[in-house]
């Protein structure tokens, strides 16, 4: 297994720097949750705009441990709730996210009003990366 490398970190953020869809799997009392998220990725994270209270996020503060899975990508992480969207130590991420969210994020689905809409952001931890043949194993950490 190799560090992150400059070649390994130009394809994530290639494949997932903008909108992109991942399986973020949970897991409560040994079972285990797959669900599909919008997310983008970067400096070794993803990151999702969701509801604090939604299962996912209740599944992640019991156990952190998660995986992902995505176009030939698949790693393991730590979810994290980094709290209400619109907290101003979220100011940063939040931009981020408006920019790449642009198509949807305020199409009515979200209450930024609600200091539930939070943001989870999975560390990730180490992974396997699938590109032109050839197989990294990648150290996030």
């Amino acid at each position: 297994m190799e560090k992150l490398s400059n070649v390994t970190e130009q394809i994530m953020l290639e494949r997932f720097g903008g909108d992109s869809l991942i399986s973020l799997a949970t897991a409560a009392d040994n079972v285990p949750y797959v669900r599909t998220v919008n997310t983008f990725y970067e400096d070794g994270a993803f990151y999702v705009l969701t509801y604090g209270l939604s299962n996912k996020m209740r599944q992640i503060a019991e156990n952190p441990t998660v995986a992902v899975s995505g176009d030939w990508f698949t790693a393991q992480g730590k979810g994290e709730n980094l709290g209400f969207f619109g907290q101003p130590e979220n100011a940063n991420i939040a931009n981020k996210m408006r920019a790449v969210f642009s198509e949807w994020i305020d199409n009515g689905h979200n209450d930024f009003s609600d200091e539930n809409t939070c943001i989870l952001r999975v560390r990730l931890t180490e992974g396997v990366l699938f590109s032109h043949g050839t197989r990294y194993d990648i150290d996030f950490t």
